[in-house]
């Protein structure tokens, strides 16, 4: 569990299911994504996180407004799983319910995240990428203090798909 002033990045609690099930519904939170996902594909993406979380020691953790007792999305850190350039590596992600958009809880709570990979995960770097058209969550990189390292083509997206060009982003543990 991890905590700043307004939430708590935590285990993943059956609660938790219902919102996560329409966040990953909602057509404006999964704009930069392939498609929606439904019922099912979000049951299955809450068994990938249970199980990165069991093989690596961390994962993407639920997380909850401290005011409201509310959850609001999720953050941490995951292994991809496909292969670029850059891989194997340590990505650092985000999605949060429309609801909770524009106040600065993204940035706070992937500030969080990388200072747990750079001091109790010891990672030498983290990475996070998004599509070329995804300005808020570049915006969001730029303000962790990562550095652009350049745009590639996600692999699981054909080739010529709308999604399929990323903005590649980077930082060390030197340079937090």
């Amino acid at each position: 569990m991890l905590t700043t002033p307004r939430l708590l990045l935590r285990n993943w609690k059956n609660n938790d299911m219902e919102a996560f099930i329409e966040m990953n519904e909602d057509r404006d939170v999964m704009q930069y994504f392939p498609d929606i996902l439904n019922a099912e594909q979000t049951k299955a993406l809450y068994q990938r996180i249970q199980l990165h979380f069991q093989q690596n020691g961390f994962g993407l953790y639920a997380v909850q407004e401290k005011a409201s007792g509310t959850f609001i999305g999720f953050s941490g850190l995951m292994v991809p799983s496909y292969k670029a350039y850059f891989t194997p590596c340590v990505e650092i992600g985000w999605r949060l319910r429309k609801q909770f958009w524009g106040k600065g809880y993204t940035t706070e709570a992937t500030k969080l995240c990388l200072l747990e990979a750079f001091t109790k995960l010891q990672l030498k770097k983290v990475y996070a990428f998004t599509s070329i058209h995804n300005s808020a969550s570049e915006k969001v990189m730029l303000k962790l203090g990562m550095q652009k390292e350049g745009i590639f083509r996600h692999p699981n997206l054909p080739l010529h798909h709308y999604l399929s060009e990323h903005v590649l982003y980077s930082i060390s543990s030197n340079n937090k």
